[in-house]
């Protein structure tokens, strides 16, 4: 039976495929402040520049391709019994070829009532003003945005709970409630981190610091796994 290998993958994973991090380094997100674009405040404020904001990234969306970070963990379900938990909203890791799949804060493919969360749709273009759900609301994007629960936290803690190997790429892991993730890794499972900055994490014998980006950080990786060393 293979090791359960639960990946948590961020920003970084998807920033070799030409997608910006969230946060650039003066705070800013695609030059917006983040609360006018990402939060409820930000909605019923301003739906129009909300909804123009993440068309944008839609837009974007179609234009990129997956890395080869995300093909090698794709690749790595030959190996290991893989769940995927990613901070990100694109379809990259789908379109890789990863088949378990948890979207933490949404997917930008999707959209959903502003009203009833239950009502999701698949959304491969633009959402304009006027575009309804079924209960009659304004169409927005499927997206946890700031200040809002994150419903699947405890589905992910779950999985973490139960690995044998958790792999963090490419995201600090300093946002809660996500951040709170790693205290579900049981005292038998190893940790391995790739990121090049330094982090927070307490590296004990179980655990190992890959510092490296996404993609040069999963070749080391993959190579170990070969190796029969993991």
């Amino acid at each position: 039976m293979n090791k359960k290998l639960v990946a948590i993958t961020g920003a970084g994973i998807s920033a070799e495929s030409g997608i910006k991090t969230f946060r650039d380094s003066n705070g800013l997100w695609e030059n917006h402040d983040i609360m006018e674009v990402a939060s409820p405040q930000g909605w019923q404020k301003n739906q129009a520049l909300v909804l123009e904001f993440y068309n944008q990234r839609r837009r974007q969306l179609h234009k990129v391709k997956p890395n080869k970070a995300h093909h090698i963990l794709a690749d790595l379900e030959q190996h290991f019994d893989i769940q995927v938990i990613t901070q990100n909203i694109d379809d990259l890791h789908e379109r890789a070829g990863s088949t378990n799949i948890l979207h933490l804060h949404g997917e930008l493919f999707k959209s959903r009532s502003s009203n009833n969360s239950n009502y999701i749709y698949e959304q491969k273009d633009d959402i304009k003003l006027g575009d309804k759900a079924e209960d009659d609301a304004q169409l927005r994007p499927h997206i946890v945005w700031f200040g809002e629960e994150v419903p699947l936290i405890p589905k992910a803690a779950e999985h973490i709970a139960k690995a044998d190997i958790v792999l963090v790429i490419g995201t600090s892991m300093q946002v809660y409630p996500a951040a709170g993730l790693v205290n579900y890794i049981s005292e038998k499972c190893q940790l391995i981190v790739i990121n090049p900055d330094d982090t927070d994490y307490n590296f004990e014998k179980r655990a190992v610091h890959i510092k490296e980006k996404a993609v040069k950080g999963m070749e080391a990786l993959y190579k170990v796994v070969l190796e029969n060393k993991l």
